[in-house]
């Protein structure tokens, strides 16, 4: 089913869809913010009725440096479609698709609290896991892992939280990306 619609949503779309290459069985869509909502509305109306999970991706350093990725599920035909999307920094607004399905409400608020993208139409767009009047958007790629101080401390630490000793060890910032990652102490030695 996928395939048929692959072909019919690119021609009805014009331009501001993509389909990727397929990876690992996986089909992804690329698709212009301007065109988010209509292409997921149009998705729902041809099956894709559950909505699985809603996510995004800090490409820190690009332009755009956000990504949305929506993982939708067809219960008939048992089929799997990602939808993804860029978001600018300077204009972090993506249209809500909590109209289309109610559990991207969590999804949506927990994409706010974490990376600070926010969700127009939202119905109760506030943070999920942070605290009101937080200032920062922990899972972005320029947060330290040692967090941040806070002149709260009946909440949260008054001093950044001491990796040193922990379960962790993280590389130097000037490392590439995947060896800057957080990874156990004994990773090395696994064979």
């Amino acid at each position: 089913m996928i395939e048929s619609l692959n072909d019919s949503y690119v021609d009805k779309f014009n331009g501001k869809l993509e389909v990727l290459p397929v990876f690992r069985g996986e089909t992804t869509w690329q698709v212009k913010l301007e065109v988010l909502h209509d292409v997921m509305a149009a998705l729902k109306a041809d099956g894709f009725n559950y909505l699985v999970d809603v996510s995004s991706v800090d490409n820190f350093g690009e332009e755009p440096r956000f990504d949305m990725v929506y993982e939708l599920c067809n219960y008939s035909s048992t089929e799997n479609l990602r939808v993804k999307c860029t978001v600018s920094e300077d204009d972090c607004n993506v249209p809500t698709v909590s109209d289309l399905w109610s559990t991207a409400e969590w999804h949506e608020r927990e994409v706010y609290d974490m990376m600070g993208i926010q969700f127009t139409n939202h119905p109760d767009l506030r943070r999920i896991l942070m605290w009101d009047g937080y200032p920062f958007f922990p899972l972005r790629k320029d947060f330290p892992l040692e967090g941040k101080e806070t002149d709260m401390p009946d909440i949260a630490f008054t001093r950044p939280a001491p990796l040193e000793g922990g379960p962790f060890v993280t590389s130097p910032a000037s490392a590439a990306s995947h060896a800057a990652e957080p990874r156990a102490k004994d990773f090395e030695d696994r064979g």
